[in-house]
């Protein structure tokens, strides 16, 4: 038996509560692996709001390190007492050892630490889908603008330094003062407290009136109607989450009247759908992060029996960087 995070329906924090579960033996493709941290996402919030349909009752967690304890048949990438991470469906990382499909399951370098890990794989791997692969039609060029939202999160810090690394001019927003300098403090190019000012207003001035290239967006209802208007002709809305809230249905006219812009929506999921595209992308992940290129900023730590308030912190935008489970 082992301790795990469950909800038996969709609501909020209070849904969710210690359970202990059995946790057998890996089948075909599978392994079962003993976490040594877990990580956070705002995906755990729309999952347990019901906002993402999931069946009951919901083990939740998306992400989490720690040492493979068993493979099954047809697993040759992993061995057992081998260092891991992942970033993996179905979700259950909200656990102390789980029975998960090897698939998206890399071995973690010695030069990362557990928590590190369990930081920065789903988090990790969307900035580097986002950057080097969610691009404009025009492609992305060092000196190009970029405007990210939420630019102080897990994703957006490593989005930053990503960016810099890349020679890109990122503009980041977020939702007060000390946010935007935590993203400035991380490489982002100018930071705009969107709280206080039209950020669309702002991004025009800073960019001499051209727009940005690509838009890079987690907020989704309350800041898609500006980000458009950011947008240089051509450009493109990268849409990757709705932590405001879903964005509403709009015209396809609109895109033409704005400078026949392109309108996208990612998963991280569609991106590793293969063992071969998750390798490779963690492999240049490990990498800017072995090398310090790229920090891992772990901000906030909860004991696994403080999830509850790790959700309302969450979900009330009190946390920056990436937040952990500890076990």
């Amino acid at each position: 038996m082992t301790r795990a995070i469950r909800i038996d329906q969709p609501g909020g924090p209070e849904q969710l509560r210690i359970v202990d579960v059995q946790v057998g033996q890996p089948g075909p493709g599978e392994i079962r692996i003993r976490h040594k941290a877990v990580g956070l996402n705002f995906i755990d919030v729309y999952q347990r709001t019901g906002l993402y349909t999931l069946p009951m009752p919901l083990q939740l967690g998306m992400e989490a390190s720690g040492i493979v304890e068993a493979v099954g048949e047809g697993v040759d990438h992993l061995r057992p007492g081998d260092r891991a991470a992942y970033a993996s469906q179905p979700p259950g990382s909200y656990s102390e050892e789980r029975v998960m499909p090897a698939k998206t399951v890399c071995r973690l370098p010695d030069a990362i630490d557990f928590e590190t890990g369990a930081a920065m794989m789903l988090k990790g791997l969307t900035a580097q889908y986002l950057l080097r692969k969610t691009l404009p039609v025009e492609g992305l060029r060092p000196g190009d603008f970029v405007l990210f939202h939420a630019a102080a999160g897990g994703v957006g810090l490593i989005a930053t330094q990503w960016a810099r690394l890349l020679g890109l001019r990122l503009i980041a927003t977020a939702g007060s003062d000390e946010k935007c300098a935590l993203a400035l403090a991380n490489g982002a190019a100018h930071a705009i407290n969107y709280r206080t000012g039209d950020f669309a207003a702002r991004v025009r001035e800073i960019t001499d009136g051209q727009g940005v290239k690509v838009v890079y967006d987690s907020v989704g209802k309350d800041t898609w109607e500006q980000s458009l208007d950011c947008l240089r002709p051509f450009g493109l809305m990268a849409s990757f989450g709705n932590a405001s809230g879903p964005v509403p249905p709009f015209a396809p006219a609109a895109l033409g009247n704005k400078g026949s812009l392109y309108v996208t929506r990612q998963t991280l999921f569609t991106h590793i759908a293969t063992r071969e595209a998750t390798q490779a992308m963690a492999d240049e992940l490990f990498a800017v992060v072995a090398s310090g290129d790229v920090k891992i900023h772990i901000a906030q730590r909860y004991p696994l029996e403080e999830v509850r308030q790790a959700h309302r912190d969450l979900e009330a935008r009190k946390t920056t960087g990436s937040t952990i489970l500890t076990l």
